[in-house]
């Protein structure tokens, strides 16, 4: 058991040093800047953004680096997936 959860946990640090080699790459400071200052607020956010850019990176959508502005639209799609309406009769 202490093996299968060793090697658990290095899957995770390495998945963990792969994001933030990807982030580097394609981050701009003041971009990494502003999702240090969203994962204060709201780490499950900064979470999900990062995800979202990784997929982007791998899958060959991001050409150059993402500035601010670009991060603020990023996060204003996935907010507006997180947006749902209930509608009661």
């Amino acid at each position: 058991m202490d093996q299968a959860y060793n090697e658990n946990l290095k899957k995770q640090l390495e998945l963990e040093n792969l994001k933030k080699t990807i982030l580097l790459n394609v981050l701009t400071k003041e971009a990494r800047e502003r999702l240090n200052n969203i994962r204060i607020v709201k780490p499950e956010l900064a979470n999900q953004i990062e995800l979202y850019m990784v997929q982007l990176y791998q899958s060959g959508q991001i050409s150059g680096k993402i500035d601010e502005d670009q991060l603020k639209k990023i996060l204003n799609i996935l907010q507006r997936k997180r947006e749902f309406k209930i509608i009661r009769k």
